[in-house]
């Protein structure tokens, strides 16, 4: 007797402007060489014309249709948080969300941001000197991203945010955080120019450099080639801050590896089948070969 084919794994992405995300068709290649029916699908707010506001809407119909899981993304990834039943650690001490499961009636948050920049940067920037990085952007991923800078080891963090007050929150649920190591390795910049000069590394947290939000985040002048720099942004792979910074000759690391990794991880929480990493690391490759660059 023939067995019956396994049933479809429903698996979404929300977002804002995601119509060209690598992440459906990571997921799914990686779910057929597992002998996975996984299907991924795109709920782009900006397409269907709605904001975070739709949230609850979007979750009741997500787990009416069955879906195992979602991830979130820009500009959702703390505004889901109050329609949840459950935080895991990481996603509770980041207060940032990027990846929901939907199992027995419950919708379990996770951040998997952090561990994804983590393993790229260790991949990418090797021996990067770490005593003081600025990072630009303190949000959703921002949180995530000094999690993991800190984690590495970075002596001293600077954060800079369009809203300072935002800033000054993340600075302190840091410090609180990572006391055992001192309490006074994350800081506000209260002189950009001044923290930049004397930075080993910028890590940038924030939609500029996207299609959507062309430019860079801070002056081109006060880079330096001294300076390593890392971007979280991965549409396009190059962006025009990487594009200045490879100019003056910094080492440089793309959003890329961030993108995969944290996919790695959402992966196993979606399937409860542990990816091949190196695999996805091909296939994101492979799928930006010819075709535009796009986030999730």
């Amino acid at each position: 007797m023939t067995p019956s084919p396994s049933p479809h794994i429903l698996l979404g992405l929300i977002g804002s402007g995601i119509q060209q995300s690598r992440t459906p068709a990571l997921h799914e290649r990686e779910g057929d060489e597992q002998g996975l029916r996984l299907l991924y699908q795109t709920i782009d707010l900006e397409r269907i014309g709605v904001g975070p506001e739709a949230l609850p809407d979007l979750l009741t119909a997500a787990e009416r249709m069955g879906f195992a899981g979602l991830n979130v993304t820009h500009p959702c990834k703390q505004a889901i948080i109050p329609h949840l039943d459950e935080l895991s650690p990481d996603a509770a001490a980041l207060g940032a969300v990027n990846t929901v499961v939907l199992h027995g009636g419950r919708r379990i948050g996770h951040n998997t941001d952090w561990w994804g920049f983590s393993e790229s940067f260790k991949r990418g920037l090797p021996g990067a000197p770490l005593s003081s990085v600025v990072q630009i952007g303190a949000g959703g991923a921002g949180a995530a991203v000094a999690h993991a800078l800190l984690t590495l080891g970075v002596g001293e963090l600077v954060l800079m945010d369009k809203d300072p007050s935002r800033a000054q929150e993340t600075a302190a649920a840091l410090n609180q955080r990572f006391e055992r190591f001192g309490n006074s390795r994350v800081r506000v910049t209260r002189d950009l120019a001044t923290d930049m000069a004397m930075a080993d590394g910028l890590v940038h947290c924030t939609p500029t450099g996207m299609d959507k939000y062309p430019g860079t985040p801070l002056p081109a002048e006060l880079l330096h080639p001294q300076l390593w720099v890392a971007e979280i942004v991965y549409f396009p792979l190059e962006t025009a801050l990487l594009r200045a910074a490879r100019h003056l000759g910094c080492r440089t690391l793309d959003g890329g590896g961030m993108a995969v990794f944290q996919a790695v991880e959402a992966f196993r929480l979606f399937t409860g089948v542990r990816p091949d990493h190196e695999r996805m690391l091909r296939h994101f490759i492979q799928l930006g070969s010819g075709a535009k660059e796009a986030a999730a």
